[in-house]
């Protein structure tokens, strides 16, 4: 096999496996980017699982639901490095690669077996939810463990370069899910949502047979090999990692940089599907074609971005990406709804909406087990107006609630002494009128925006995308560089995947929900701000450059 441009072999004297790198870095890329593949297509296709596995609650809890089902996959990913990590430094990266994509594909091509809540009821939900918890675990130990055997392979110089195949595995793992998504709605038609969800899940087992070749003919690294021979391997990598002080310092350090990396790539590169899907109304398969577009040009960003931080170092490049994509955050996100669909913008600047309530009487509109009942007139009219994607404000006066669009009014209901069942037909019965007052007001209905410009999307996609990239890219060698190789895979996995579990996984949740709460459809974008503001303030205050660290060295 031809080597990548850019790929170099190991320093002299530092390669002691038989494998040549080239080929030890393909087959870590391909594996990492055909389970980030089937770690990803739960969250394109969580619109579809919602009505599919947890129709038995409304449309937004059951939306937010499927969202929660999609985090607990990232919540689940410390588990798996601290198990996985363990492994690695134990026994080996290589065997380590071995479980976690066994554990990957399994679980999901189980999924796209798994009958539906129509069929076998609320075993169908609980069910998913411990085939995405095998999925977090899986997750937690393949990607850092990928890292880590290809910066054990690589000269220092050129490492930030060669990882950035590994890298951009990662998002090529995204690209695939979203191109066989798009390939599977063609193939199926309107059969989609009843059928043709489940072939993106069942196409794992190709991969999985694929993954498994390349795996098996990889060797051990170099280092791991060295530290082996010496018999200095550690006995207990977690008690080590984490009863060092210097050690757990690091592994702080390395947290808040990875919270604030997670945060503006996951609003780049999953975010918007929600954002046009969910709250501008735009078709789902429109979507997947600008995000899918997007995601194939901000590849070449990644070499870009590895050959950059081995130029300049770690530390400058985590700085203008951290400072770049906070301050387009905003700006990229009110460009997507004037473009996704001006009629809307139009409309609301025309025509706001306005929920004229007493705040006192609101509650907080996060029910994420799906049982809890709102009532209140600020509640239903809260809930009518985030199911159909509306932007308003609140306004605090007494008497009777009502939203009010430009000149017309539509008063609340209370719906407290209704049944469950009346609830509902009275909620259906508001949002149609809702729904009425809000066209004629100049609101398009959902879906029929003629002025879609995709081109202008797809632009500021790739520039998010792309500032996105460089700390992404850029974090892989820092986390490398900052831990000595006999708890390695452990001490990086473990903040690696803290962060992009708990800060990452629960952003589609949580910025949704704020929203929902607030009205305002930009207000949750404050979240992953905020994580990004502390990581410039770890990066300039804590971090050390670790570009010419040596990491052969036993530690």
């Amino acid at each position: 096999m031809n080597n990548p441009v850019g790929i170099e072999t190991p320093l002299d004297g530092a390669n002691d496996a038989a494998v040549p790198m080239a080929r030890a870095i393909w087959a870590a890329s391909i594996g990492t980017a055909f389970e980030w593949y089937e770690f990803a297509l739960y969250g394109s296709l969580a619109t579809v699982l919602a009505a599919r596995f947890f129709s038995g609650v409304d449309s937004t809890t059951a939306f937010v639901f499927a969202l929660l089902t999609f985090a607990i996959g990232f919540m689940t990913r410390p588990l798996g490095a601290l198990i996985f990590g363990r492994i690695g430094d134990m026994i080996g990266r290589k065997r380590t690669f071995l479980v976690t994509i066994c554990l990957m594909g399994i679980s999901t091509i189980a999924v796209g077996c798994l009958p539906t809540y129509q069929s076998i009821g609320i075993a169908a939900p609980i069910i998913l939810i411990i085939l995405r918890i095998a999925q977090g675990l899986a997750a937690g130990g393949e990607y850092t463990g990928a890292l880590t055997y290809v910066a054990e392979y690589s000269p220092p110089g050129r490492r930030g370069l060669n990882m950035s195949w590994t890298t951009a595995a990662t998002t090529a793992g995204l690209l695939l899910s979203f191109l066989v998504i798009y390939l599977s709605r063609e193939i199926s038609g309107d059969g989609f949502d009843s059928w043709g969800w489940r072939l993106p899940f069942l196409v794992s087992a190709l991969l999985l047979a694929i993954s498994l070749g390349l795996r098996l003919k990889m060797d051990e690294s170099p280092a791991f090999q060295k530290l082996r021979r010496k018999k200095a391997l550690s006995k207990a990598p977690v008690r080590d990692a984490f009863m060092d002080s210097k050690n757990v310092g690091r592994i702080f350090t390395a947290f808040a940089l990875c919270a604030g990396m997670t945060a503006m790539y996951y609003m780049a590169a999953l975010y918007p599907t929600y954002f046009m899907t969910q709250t501008l109304k735009v078709d789902p398969k429109t979507v997947n074609t600008i995000v899918l577009a997007a995601t194939a040009a901000s590849l070449p960003f990644f070499p870009i971005a590895g050959w950059l931080c081995d130029r300049i170092g770690r530390k400058p490049a985590l700085l203008i990406g951290y400072a770049a994509t906070a301050a387009l955050v905003f700006p990229v996100f009110h460009g997507i709804e004037q473009y996704a669909n001006p009629e809307l913008a139009a409309a609301r600047e025309k025509s706001p909406v306005v929920l004229q309530t007493d705040i006192s009487q609101c509650s907080l509109m996060f029910n994420p087990v799906g049982n809890r009942r709102f009532t209140s007139p600020c509640d239903t009219a809260k809930q009518a107006l985030a199911a159909l994607g509306i932007s308003y404000q609140v306004m605090d006066r007494g008497g009777s609630p009502m939203i009010r669009v430009g000149n017309a009014t539509l008063a609340a209901y209370d719906g407290a002494a209704l049944s469950d069942a009346g609830l509902k037909q009275q909620a259906t019965r508001f949002s149609g009128e809702l729904r009425e007052m809000l066209t004629a007001q100049g609101y398009p209905a959902p879906g029929t925006s003629r002025q879609l410009n995709t081109t202008v999307i797809f632009l500021l996609l790739v520039v998010f995308l792309a500032f996105s990239v460089l700390t992404v890219m850029t974090i892989g060698p820092a986390l490398v560089e900052m831990f000595p190789t006999r708890i390695r895979y452990t001490s990086m996995s473990v903040p690696y995947n803290l962060a992009t579990g708990w800060v990452g996984g629960l952003l589609p949740t949580v910025v949704f929900a704020i929203s929902s709460q607030t009205g305002n459809i930009f207000s949750g974008l404050w979240y992953p701000v905020g994580w990004c503001g502390l990581s410039l303030v770890v990066l300039l205050i804590w971090f050390r450059e670790t570009r010419d660290v040596d990491i052969m060295a036993d530690g």
